[in-house]
């Protein structure tokens, strides 16, 4: 029978211009972290390229579309390499990449580009969802089914998910910095989480799809 001893779902939060990733496997009710790394989704030769729409801003309209499909070309193709290396990483330890959860803000339906680059505070938005759409499809394009989570929701979601069991399985994630050292900030524990949720829900899925022993 398939189970979480041979799968592994990378969790992933963004920030403009890197991210924090990290993968789990085992039982999701005692979930392991077997990888953490920081991986960059800007090309430092693109001026502007870790805040690009502010840089948009400060050009005229038809000059900051093409620059935003160069930056957004640019970080999906840094986010590719990294997560094509690390998930040759999983399989070398006979771990398959079975899923990805990505953090996401609980930002607000952005307006057309003008309206964004109108705005200080969409361009921020904005950049957090630009990055998040680069990880997002550079995992999708490894044939990595992506699943995204409000932080804001992880507790909720642990608890639909696991019941009785989150609170124990949220301390056990919230410790393991202890055991296996740093880095081991909120970016890795909201990442583990939301991972996990992942995790207990594929294995739920696979082990209903087993045949009889």
């Amino acid at each position: 029978m398939v189970s979480g001893m041979n799968v592994a779902v990378i969790g992933v939060r963004v920030h403009s211009g890197w991210a924090a990733v990290l993968a789990v496997s085992g039982e999701p009710d005692a979930p392991e972290v077997i990888d953490r790394r920081r991986i960059e989704i800007v090309d430092a030769a693109i001026v502007g390229a870790s805040q690009p729409y502010h840089l948009a801003a400060d050009l005229e309209l038809s000059d900051a579309e093409p620059y935003l499909a160069n930056c957004a070309a640019a970080s999906e193709r840094m986010a590719s390499a990294a997560l094509q290396t690390m998930v040759g990483d999983l399989a070398g330890r006979g771990l398959q990449a079975a899923g990805c959860a990505i953090l996401e803000a609980v930002g607000r339906p952005l307006p057309p580009l003008a309206g964004i680059l109108s705005a200080h505070a969409l361009i921020h938005t904005a950049e957090g969802e630009f990055f998040r759409k680069a990880v997002r499809r550079a995992t999708e394009a490894q044939g990595i089914a992506v699943t995204g989570i409000r932080e804001r929701d992880l507790a909720e979601c642990a608890g639909r998910v696991f019941g009785s069991a989150a609170g124990r399985v949220r301390e056990r994630l919230a410790s393991l910095g202890k055991r296996i050292g740093p880095p081991w900030t909120q970016d890795q524990k909201a990442a583990a989480l939301a991972a996990t949720i992942v995790l207990a829900e594929l294995c739920g899925n696979l082990h209903s799809k087993a045949p009889p022993a």
